[in-house]
């Protein structure tokens, strides 16, 4: 457009001129006083146009160097916001393995404190039975013997030889110890088995993991760790993509041990694995009940990113 713009003004010089010459009357005589200062305004006027021709000119080579300028930043800008959205990626990136490592970190902690509580409870009823043992020996059973009041026989130690009784038979041998149960005998301990299994699992031997969290369930069903447990089970099964099995999992500990403290960890696991099942309504689900029941943990918080960036709206407080 500013091309033929262009050619046109060039044109316009000419135009005027030849419209010019077709008006002047053909002299007849020579030229006159009239014709000479019509020739002068005609040359003028080509000046003029000349000037306004030159003058377009340097106004097209401005705008053609506005235009390439213009040109230039928007690819610049363009370069720029290619390379923020790259910076932000990798931004989200970084924050979302720092959220997985302080989510591992929580975990191990819990656990720590899982165990402290069983190793307090353990105390606690150690020291209650020592108390119960103290209070036996201190205050005995006053048992009143007729025949014996006068000369009380000592009681028998047992696995010591029996005692002559004053009759000149043998007083009665002691009661052997009682036999130790075979499932006792072969149960192996709660606390060393539990945390092999959790070194084996931050050392990725998920086979041996597995087994020392099922000796766990096996032989401690009713125990606090057998929950924590079980929620081992389930990340062993989601790292290696068994998203049904760590469903399982997940559910065994927020059915049997709603109030472990790796129930919120359980939740938000399963709400992600329903996501990767492709049953996006039940994960959103399990999501948003998880930032209902729980909702100052960082579980709560790591669901509200996962809903945010799924584009889903969270309910109004």
């Amino acid at each position: 457009m500013l091309t033929s713009l262009k050619f046109r003004i060039r044109l316009l010089p000419a135009v005027v001129l030849g419209a010019l010459l077709v008006s002047m009357p053909a002299p007849a005589h020579a030229a006159s006083k009239e014709i000479i200062e019509l020739q002068t305004q005609v040359q003028q006027l080509l000046t003029m146009v000349q000037r306004l021709q030159s003058t377009m000119d340097t106004r097209f080579g401005v705008m053609q160097n506005l235009a390439q300028q213009t040109a230039d930043n928007a690819t610049q800008v363009t370069a720029a916001v290619t390379a923020l959205q790259q910076k932000l990626n990798a931004q989200n990136d970084a924050t979302n393995g720092r959220l997985d490592t302080t989510s591992g970190q929580i975990q191990s902690l819990n656990d720590s404190v899982d165990e402290m509580k069983s190793r307090l409870a353990k105390l606690d009823k150690s020291i209650q039975d020592l108390q119960t043992q103290l209070q036996n020996v201190q205050n005995p059973p006053n048992v009143q013997n007729p025949q014996n009041v006068q000369n009380p026989l000592p009681a028998a130690v047992p696995g010591t030889p029996a005692s002559p009784a004053p009759d000149g038979g043998s007083a009665p041998p002691s009661a052997p110890p009682a036999a130790e149960s075979p499932l006792t005998s072969q149960a192996p301990p709660l606390q060393p088995t539990f945390q092999a299994g959790v070194r084996d699992y931050n050392a990725a031997r998920y086979d041996v993991a597995t087994g020392e969290f099922q000796a766990v369930l096996q032989y401690y069903p009713l125990d606090d760790l057998s929950g924590a447990a079980e929620f081992y089970l389930g990340e062993i099964a989601y790292r290696q993509q068994d998203y049904a099995a760590a469903v399982k999992s997940y559910n065994a500990v927020l059915e049997g041990f709603s109030g472990s403290p790796k129930a919120p960890a359980a939740q938000l696991r399963k709400g992600l694995a329903l996501i990767q099942l492709g049953k996006k309504d039940s994960g959103i689900h399990e999501l948003r009940a998880l930032i209902q029941r729980h909702p100052q943990t960082p579980e709560a918080a790591q669901a509200r990113s996962k809903l945010n960036g799924m584009g889903v709206r969270l309910a109004a407080k």
